[in-house]
């Protein structure tokens, strides 16, 4: 049981989030159905049919996890540390102190000693802080020397001095020059891993709202889009895959990688290679059988022949295939997160450790998820370039096109940054590989995997935001080349 606790814990933050996030997408749609029943009803009816069915699933398997093992969870650990959220962060004062002055007080100052986690003193003067009035420098807490910086953290020399909540400070000055004395606390939560539940959260809420907002404002695209994610589904493919993929990630908890302690970065790597593979498969896939074979079996003419335009139709299309792609996503990422977590417990059980805490589990497990949001831009990326390749060629010269734009996507910064690359034709070539086709590269986080760090959240927006160009650039290429096709 205990070794239940310390690897399900941090699948049990994610499910207490989702489901937070669930619940208040049921009373917005509550609400909605008291105000306008009409829009309510389309709301649900959207949901059955769409993607969003498969996904809501998911979500009540994370509910139920959430349920079920809450008895082992530290529940008011949490509650606790929620409550306390509003009330951590930096604390900073700057005060000017007279000369020969005596229990300066600073009121301005207040923390919990248990979420203490660093700061910093610095004064002109030798000053002394208290937290109690009277003490002065006869039995000073902090001794600040003038013109030094006192800065305390977990494994510095300097003691903490603190051992008791704090509402105020008190400042001695007896120097015959007034100072400035500037500090800086930096407070948290008992259970810092509580961020994560907003998260989660709002990921949830985020997704249903997209969702809808394109089906309100695109109904004719999002139309064709529900129609071939639901078709790309149901496709035995996809449910082969997804089979595949799973064992493949449990499979990996088992396999000795024989690296001295790294097994969970090489279980990291190729788990997230694993899914982002797969979820391209059934991208390209589904842009032949529902791009390329609609126009060359005349069922594209079909559709366009209804009020439905050439531009509706490709993106249509597009958003068919990624709605698939997402889905395979939060399926696998959720197996290959509990199997992440579950990693730790098993190589310190298998190498005989010390059981770790749940909290070494939670930072493996938070440390990537910006690795499978990259991989699945990627996926996303190639997705957009095999609808545009689709709108010409056929199923066959599509993969290999693509696979070639997947290789050479990864090689062309290696080939610049290579010795080759001092050869004036291999680095143009290099250099001209980066500019046509993506810099799969960005994608990549095994560094940060190999050096233990996390993902910075700036780097996933400029991810985005390299994405969302390069996926317009090909759907204007797509939208070119279908303008251009003879359908009849």
């Amino acid at each position: 049981m205990t070794n239940l606790s310390v690897w399900l814990t941090p699948i049990w933050l994610l499910a207490v989030g989702a489901t937070a996030g669930s619940l208040f997408l049921l009373l917005l749609w509550g609400i909605c159905a008291i105000a306008n029943r009409r829009l309510a009803r389309s709301i649900w009816v959207r949901v059955k049919e769409g993607i969003l069915l498969p996904v809501s699933y998911t979500l009540l398997a994370l509910a139920v996890i959430a349920v079920v093992a809450t008895p082992i969870m530290p529940l008011e650990r949490m509650i606790s540390s929620i409550k306390r959220m509003r009330h951590v962060g930096p604390v900073t004062f700057e005060v000017s102190v007279p000369a020969n002055k005596t229990d300066f007080e600073v009121r301005d100052v207040a923390f919990h000693i248990d979420e203490l986690v660093r700061y910093s003193i610095e004064s002109e003067q030798d000053v002394a802080l208290n937290i109690k009035a009277g003490k002065g420098f006869t039995k000073p807490l902090v001794l600040v020397e003038g013109g030094q910086l006192y800065q305390w953290s977990p494994g510095s020399n300097l003691p903490r001095a603190f051992e008791e909540n704090v509402d105020r400070l008190f400042i001695t000055n007896e120097s015959d020059l007034p100072t400035v004395v500037k500090g800086t606390f930096l407070t948290e939560v008992e259970m810092p891993e509580v961020h994560g539940l907003l998260v989660s959260a709002s990921s949830v809420v985020a997704l249903y709202l997209i969702y809808l907002l394109i089906c309100g404002l695109a109904p004719r695209v999002s139309i064709i889009a529900t129609a071939t994610a639901k078709e790309a589904v149901s496709q035995p493919l996809f449910m082969l895959l997804t089979i595949v993929g799973i064992v493949a990630l449990v499979a990996y908890i088992y396999i000795p990688y024989n690296t001295f302690g790294e097994d969970v970065k090489m279980l990291t790597t190729s788990g997230m290679t694993t899914i982002k593979v797969l979820a391209i498969m059934v991208a390209l896939w589904t842009a032949s059988v529902s791009v390329s074979d609609e126009i060359e079996g005349r069922t594209a003419l079909t559709v366009l022949s209804k009020p439905v335009g050439r531009r509706q139709f490709i993106l249509g299309k597009y958003l068919g295939i990624v709605w698939p792609i997402l889905l395979m996503f939060i399926i696998l990422g959720v197996v290959f997160l509990l199997t992440v977590s579950y990693k730790v417990v098993y190589d310190a059980r298998e190498s005989s450790k010390t059981m770790p805490e749940w909290q070494l589990c939670y930072e493996e497990v938070v440390r990537i998820v910006p690795g499978l949001v990259l991989a699945f831009y990627e996926a996303v990326v190639m997705a957009a370039i095999s609808v545009a390749i689709s709108t010409r060629v056929s199923m066959l010269p599509n993969l290999v096109i693509c696979g070639s734009v997947y290789v050479l996507g990864h090689l062309g910064p290696l080939i610049v940054k290579s010795a080759a690359g001092e050869i004036v034709f291999v680095k143009f070539i290099g250099r001209l590989i980066s500019v046509m086709l993506p810099v799969l590269d960005h994608y990549e986080i095994e560094g940060a995997i190999a050096g233990a760090s996390t993902v910075p959240a700036e780097y996933l927006w400029m991810a985005l935001l390299y994405s969302f160009l390069y996926c317009t650039a090909a759907m204007l290429l797509a939208l070119i080349f279908f303008e251009e096709r003879d359908l009849a």
